[in-house]
C-alpha cells in the first residue's frame, strides 16, 4: 500500500499546478512563463537536495554516459508534459485540465507494450514485454467515468476552442508524462534514486525551457512578479515535493506494469483536490449531486484498481486472477 499512499500525497501536490496555473492565467500571465518559470526554479531546490545527500557526481557520471538520451526523453517527460498544461490554462477551467489530465491512467496502460516487466519464476527473475493490464484499464474506465460524470454540466457550456485547445494538448501531455518517465526508470536501470533521476531529468530538459523562455522573451515579454511568485510556488509543491512523491512510488513497483498502472491511477485524486482548491480560491461553483457521484465513482476505481493491481503473484509467475 506504500506505492498507494504515496501517490495519493502527490496527487495532493499536483493540484496545485492546475489551481495555480488557472490563478496566472486570469491574472493576464502568459503560459510560457508558468511552464518555463517552473523548471528553472526546481533546479536549486533539487541541487541542495542531491547535494546534502553526497549523490550529485553519480548523477553526472550517469548522465554523462548518454546525455542524448537524457536529453531525448526527459524534454518528453517535462516538455511536452508540462508546456501544453501550461497552454490548456488559456483555454479551459483548471478543473477541465485537471479532469482531462486522467486519462493519463488509460494512457500509462496502453504503453506497457512498449516496455519489459520482472516475473518472478522458479528459476529466478525474467523479462517478459509488457503486456496492457485488461482488469486494472476496466477499473481506470470507472475513474473516468466518474471524471465525466464530475464536468457533465460544466462541460455543456464549453466552446469548441475550448474543448479543442484546452483538452487536446493534455491528451498529448497524458502521453509524454508516463512516457518519459518509465523511458528515464529504463535509462537509470535501478542505479540513481529518485531525488538523483529527478534532478537530472530537469537538467537535461533545461534546453527545451531555454529555447521556450527565448520565444516567450521576444513575443510576450518578461513576467510580472506575482506570476513569478505563483510559479516558484508550484515548482515547490508540484515540481519538487509532488514528482518526487510520485516518482519515489513508480519506483517502488518498477517492473511490474499492473501495480505501476495502480499507481498512476491514484493521480485521479487530483481532480478532487484542484476542485477543492478551486472553490476555496477562486470561487468556483459548488458541485451539484452529479458531481459528488462522480466522485464517489472516482474513489471506488481507485480503490479497485488498487486491489486488482496487489493480487499476490503464483509460484510459476503467473499472476492470480490475471
Amino acid at each position: 500500500m506504500q506505492p498507494i499512499i504515496l501517490g495519493i500525497f502527490a496527487a495532493f501536490f499536483f493540484a496545485f499546478t492546475f489551481v495555480l496555473n488557472r490563478s496566472m492565467d486570469l491574472a493576464g500571465g502568459s503560459w510560457i512563463w508558468s511552464a518555463s518559470l517552473r523548471y528553472f526554479f526546481m533546479v536549486p531546490f533539487l541541487f541542495v537536495i542531491v547535494l546534502g545527500r553526497k549523490n550529485l557526481k553519480p548523477l553526472f557520471v550517469e548522465m554523462r554516459k548518454s546525455l542524448v538520451t537524457w536529453v531525448l526523453w526527459s524534454s518528453i517527460g517535462f516538455g511536452l508534459f508540462y508546456a501544453p498544461i501550461c497552454f490548456s490554462a488559456g483555454f479551459a477551467p483548471g478543473w477541465l485540465i485537471a479532469a482531462t489530465w486522467q486519462i493519463t491512467i488509460i494512457s500509462g496502460s496502453l504503453l506497457a507494450p512498449l516496455f519489459y516487466e520482472t516475473v518472478m519464476t522458479e528459476k529466478g527473475p525474467i523479462h517478459l514485454k509488457g503486456k496492457i493490464p485488461v482488469k486494472g484499464l476496466a477499473m481506470s474506465l470507472i475513474i473516468l467515468l466518474g471524471i465525466i460524470l464530475m464536468q457533465l454540466e460544466q462541460a455543456n457550456h464549453l466552446t469548441i476552442t475550448a474543448l479543442s485547445f484546452g483538452v487536446l494538448p493534455v491528451v498529448v501531455a497524458s502521453f509524454a508524462y508516463p512516457l518519459g518517465n518509465r523511458k528515464m526508470m529504463e535509462v537509470c536501470g535501478g542505479r540513481l534514486d529518485v531525488f538523483q533521476r529527478v534532478l537530472g531529468m530537469t537538467i537535461a530538459s533545461l534546453p527545451f525551457w531555454i529555447l521556450l523562455s527565448i520565444y516567450g522573451l521576444v513575443h510576450e515579454g518578461l513576467p510580472s512578479i506575482g506570476q513569478t511568485i505563483q510559479s516558484g510556488l508550484v515548482a515547490i509543491t508540484s515540481g519538487v515535493i509532488a514528482t518526487i512523491l510520485f516518482f519515489k512510488a513508480t519506483d517502488l513497483v518498477r517492473g511490474n506494469m499492473q501495480k505501476l498502472a495502480a499507481v498512476e491511477a491514484t493521480q485521479s485524486m487530483e481532480v478532487l483536490f484542484a476542485l477543492i482548491g478551486e472553490l476555496a480560491l477562486l470561487n468556483s461553483a459548488f458541485p451539484t449531486a452529479v458531481s459528488w457521484s462522480g466522485m464517489f465513482l472516482v474513489m471506488s476505481g481507485m480503490l479497485l484498481h488498487s486491489y486488482i493491481s496487489h493480487k499476490r503473484e503464483i509460484p510459476n509467475g503467473r499472476k492470480v486472477g490475471a
